[in-house]
This record gives C-alpha cells, sequence and structure tokens, in this order.
C-alpha cells in the first residue's frame, strides 16, 4: 500500500474517535480459547466475541480494549480480516493503567439492536504491575501487595475486569484517583452485561517434569488438574456479578468437613487454623441456615496480598495466627455455603453483616460498630463523589461493589436495630432464592416477621438513593422532676435520607439510649428521665452511616438543669 493511501486509512479509522461511543455495544458473548505458558508469563487468545448496538443510532466503529501487555493480532468478521487502529488509552481498570484499544470499522453500519459477531486473536504477557498504583504515590511495596495478578511458573493469579483486562471491553477512561468513580462505572458496565455469558477454555504449555498443576476458575469454582490433552472449560452464565478470573499453580488440596484448602506451601501448622469452624458454625447457622457446601480458600503466596473473592473463592494468605481474624474470615465465607441469592446485595451484604456479627459476639457491639466503620468510610467516598443520581444508584439495581457489600452491610445492620434479630433471622430462614422475583420479595418477609411497615425505610435505603442523613441535636431542655430530671432533646436530620437513630444521654453514672424516627429534612422529639442531670446527649452511635457526625454530641452548659 503507498504511502499516502496509508495514512487515509488511518486517518479514516481515527476519525470517529473525537465523537466515539465506547459504551455503543455490548458483548453478549465471549468464546475464548486461552492458552498459558507459565515459564514466559504468556497468554494466547483466540475465538470469538458476539456484540449488539445498544444505542439508538447505527454504529460503525467498535473499541476493544485489553491490557496494555497484550496486543492485537488479528480482528475478522466472517472470516474477512477487518480494519482497525490499535492506539494506547490510559485507564484504571488495568493493573499497568493502559489499555491496548482497537478501533475496528466493521464492513457495514449496524443498525440499532443488530448483532455482529468478531473473530479475534491477541497475545502478551502478564507481569506484576503496580503503575496505576504508584504514580497516585503509593509505596512500590505496599501497590505490589494488592495489585498482585501475573502469569508465571509457581503462581498465576490473573483477576478481570478491575484489575487484569485478559478478555476484551469497553469503557472511557477511569482514574484511581477520582474517588469512586471507576468502581461505579465497572458496576454499570456488569448491570449492562448482566445477559452476558462467558466460555474460557484454558491450556497449559508445560516444560520439562513440572509439578501438577490445578486451575481454578468459572462461576461454577471449576477446580481441575491441568493435563496435556485436555483443555479446562471455566464458564460465567452472567457477568452481572462475577469476575472472570483464573487460578493455576501446583496446589495441594487439603479437605475437611466444611472448608477445603488450595494450598501452595502445605504448611500443617498454619492451615490448621482455618480448618477449625467450630466455633462459627453455631452463629451462621443461628441466622442463615446450615451451610449446604464446604467453603473454598486457596493460598496466596505473597503473605500481606490483599485477599480476593472470586465466586464462592476466596484468596488469602494463610498464615493468620490471630483466631479472632480468621474466625471474620470464615464468618464471611460459611454466610455464602449456607445463604445464596441472585441479589448482590442480599448476598454479599449479609456476608459482610454476618462479619459484623462475629465480631460483636467476640468483642461487643462497639468493636462491631468499628468493623463497620471500615465498610462506613468507603461507602461515604462512594457517596460523595457521585454526580446525579440515576435507577443504577438504588442498591436494588447497583452492580457497585462499594454499594452492594459495604452500603449493603450497614443497611442489614441498620434492619436488625429496626426490627430486632430474632424476627430479622425468621425472615432470612423464610427466604428462598427461587421465589425472589421481584425488589420487594424481602420487605415482605421482614414484614410478616415485624408486623412494622418499614416502606419508609426500604425506600431510602434500598430501593432508590436518597443519599444519606446528617444529625444534629437542635436543643435540649432539662428540668428537674421531684426526684429525677426530664430531658426534651430535639434531632435535626438535615440530611436526604430518613433513619431511625439511637439517642442517648449519658449521666455521671449511666448511659441510657432510646431510638427516634427523624424524617430527611425535618426534626423529633425524644424525652428521657434520669436519676441524675444529664453531662451529654448524642446522636447516632455509629450504626446509621451520615455525611458528617462532627456535631453529633451536646453538652449541657456546666450547672444548669434549664438548657437550650
Amino acid at each position: 500500500m503507498k504511502p499516502w493511501r496509508a495514512l487515509f486509512v488511518v486517518c479514516s479509522l481515527l476519525a470517529p474517535a473525537a465523537a466515539l461511543d465506547r459504551n455503543a455495544f455490548r458483548f453478549d458473548h465471549y468464546d475464548l480459547d486461552l492458552r498459558l505458558d507459565p515459564g514466559q508469563h504468556r497468554l494466547a487468545a483466540r475465538g470469538t466475541l458476539r456484540l449488539t448496538n445498544i444505542t439508538a443510532a447505527p454504529q460503525r466503529v467498535v473499541t476493544l480494549q485489553i491490557s496494555s501487555s497484550l496486543n492485537w493480532r488479528s480482528l475478522r468478521s466472517q472470516s474477512k480480516p477487518l480494519q482497525f487502529v490499535s492506539q494506547t488509552y490510559t485507564s484504571d481498570i488495568d493493573h499497568t493503567g493502559m489499555l491496548s484499544e482497537a478501533l475496528v470499522t466493521l464492513p457495514r453500519e449496524l443498525p440499532p439492536g443488530e448483532s455482529v459477531e468478531l473473530e479475534i486473536a491477541y497475545e502478551g504477557v502478564i507481569l506484576p504491575d503496580a503503575t496505576r498504583l504508584t504514580r497516585l504515590g503509593t509505596p512500590p511495596a505496599t501497590a505490589s501487595h494488592s495489585d498482585w495478578d501475573q502469569i508465571s511458573a509457581t503462581f498465576s493469579g490473573v483477576r478481570g475486569l478491575g484489575y487484569v483486562v485478559w478478555y476484551p471491553v469497553a469503557l472511557e477512561s477511569q482514574d484511581l484517583a477520582d474517588g469512586n468513580a471507576m468502581f461505579a462505572a465497572i458496576g454499570r458496565w456488569k448491570a449492562t452485561h448482566v445477559a452476558a455469558d462467558a466460555e474460557f477454555r484454558f491450556s497449559v504449555v508445560r516444560d520439562g517434569p513440572t509439578p501438577a498443576l490445578v486451575i481454578l476458575c468459572g462461576d461454577d469454582n471449576t477446580r481441575a488438574q491441568i493435563t496435556p490433552d485436555a483443555a479446562i472449560v471455566c464458564r460465567y452464565p452472567s457477568l452481572r456479578s462475577a469476575t472472570p478470573s483464573f487460578f493455576l499453580g501446583p496446589f495441594t488440596k487439603i479437605d475437611s468437613p466444611s472448608v477445603q484448602i488450595f494450598s501452595l506451601s502445605a504448611l500443617a501448622s498454619e492451615i490448621s487454623a482455618y480448618q477449625q469452624t467450630a466455633g462459627i458454625t453455631p452463629l451462621i447457622q443461628d441466622w442463615f441456615g446450615a451451610p449446604h457446601t464446604q467453603i473454598t480458600l486457596v493460598e496466596l503466596p505473597d503473605r500481606d496480598a490483599a485477599p480476593f473473592e472470586a465466586g464462592n473463592l476466596l484468596l488469602t494468605p494463610l498464615h493468620a495466627r490471630d483466631s479472632d481474624l480468621i474466625q471474620l474470615v470464615l464468618a464471611h465465607q460459611l454466610t455464602h455455603a449456607a445463604f445464596t441469592s441472585p441479589r448482590p446485595w442480599i448476598s454479599e451484604g449479609l456476608a459482610h453483616f454476618a462479619q459484623a456479627l462475629m465480631r460483636e459476639q467476640q468483642q461487643g457491639r462497639q468493636a462491631a460498630l468499628d468493623y463497620l466503620g471500615l465498610h462506613r468510610a468507603a461507602f461515604l467516598q462512594a457517596e460523595s463523589g457521585k454526580g446525579t443520581k440515576s435507577a443504577g444508584d438504588s442498591l436494588f439495581l447497583t452492580g457497585d461493589e462499594t454499594l452492594y457489600r459495604s452500603k449493603a452491610a450497614l443497611v442489614w445492620w441498620m434492619l436488625r436495630d429496626l426490627i430486632g434479630a430474632d424476627a430479622l433471622k425468621k425472615a432470612l430462614h423464610a427466604y428462598h432464592s427461587a421465589d425472589d422475583h421481584d425488589q420487594f420479595y424481602i420487605e415482605q418477609l421482614v414484614r410478616r416477621q415485624s408486623a412494622r411497615d418499614l416502606k419508609w425505610f426500604f425506600g431510602a435505603w434500598v430501593y432508590s438513593d436518597d443519599g444519606l442523613p446528617e444529625f444534629h441535636i437542635d436543643s435540649v431542655n432539662t428540668r428537674a422532676v421531684d426526684q429525677s430530671f426530664l430531658s426534651a432533646v430535639t434531632v435535626a436530620n438535615i440530611g436526604g435520607a430518613a433513619a431511625e437513630v439511637p439517642v442517648t444521654a449519658r449521666t455521671a453514672n449511666n448511659d441510657f439510649t432510646e431510638r427516634l424516627f427523624v424524617p430527611a429534612g425535618s426534626t423529633a422529639v425524644i424525652r428521657f428521665t434520669t436519676p441524675a442531670a444529664p453531662l451529654e446527649f448524642v446522636v447516632n452511635d455509629g450504626s446509621v452511616p451520615e455525611t458528617d457526625t462532627a456535631n453529633n454530641t451536646y453538652h449541657p452548659p456546666a450547672n444548669d438543669s434549664k438548657s437550650h
């Protein structure tokens, strides 16, 4: 091709980029053969993609993105080569902080609602890379414990979208420095792809005599030993809550009645603590029923690596000696083994709620609230970064992990405080995944057991996103009555969500706590009778997330029985 003609082709492909809609196509089906070469850190992919135009206008250009450490080799349609331009695109959805983006010109404009099948090929290496974190100022050692994805001879662990883009996707550029925006964008992508499915077939290059390798992957947690003459098939019937990932290594399987462990080190002294679930099972069974399957733990070689949950697999270092911490890990996984739901906010929210219950059993309510404080901080950061609200912001619809994990854990805790532990347990025991056809199902179960109308609660916290409450004590009037003191406390909520919140009057010797419902943008009054003059009033003990807790405490003027 003459130079001027080549330049014309490149320019014609790049011309639409300014108005390029990277969300124009839905990825309906992945069918990929993947060949792993651990000794060379390599991945090679061949197969097909089916995409659908989900816009209201015809589309000619398709965007396909993979990790910047991978390279496009071929793009075809109906066995005919397609014109495409490959460019580097900055985005933190991949651990390298960059993507190899192919701008593909289709043979013709694709009308709205029509699908196209593409034959694709790409390959490259996947090495440890924490560039996206270090450029934010994260110390390299700390960053490497978070972004531990790699293909290597000793351990291969590759997580999908949001970690390593090893299968094609298309999203606008995302920046980890932009609060929760990246995770929200990934959540929206997953929500769009609720009906998308994937089938990946893995084969592995073996160089010489090497230890037996086991691969773990798939939404059904496929676990198989690699053999020279067979590919391992990993399926994902929906990408709504799944992050396609694969893990490969010389794992030794260690079984016990309730836990199976895939270990790289097989150190019995360290692993035995994870096999002891006797102290945890009664709590989980009381709340969620008996576990109906084993839980699966997979050892990470980095003793300081950040854990990762992939379906019913938990990837984690196995060297922890703190029994309380181990119990928290197991409580999460045992909840998944006992309670299933197609709703991420129920499934994941309850698993994190169970960890708070475990912490409460170990160390008391304040320790549980401190644990929930970690979720509260993540949730508040997500809320502070929001712009215009949409239907996807609702807890019921969200694909944002911060919401269906952290916000959901707080919602379940608030619900327990609202109706009591016994009523909530009965509602959860009455839950059947197959009957959960609409958003009102769990509310109806709760109402039957509690006899409380909680439309306001589910409306503000589950079905829509009304923002957060913000409480402060507007006024306190205390007067002596006989040999006690009567205090009228007015609490204001200037936030967007209604909530029932604990209010505490503290005297020199005792605390007196009552619960108060405060509508959004309104006030409510609660009264206390105490044997001594209160020294302090506090609204919210941390159980209700709110935008600002700096003004939640009120101190009456000294030696004044009638105050403000």
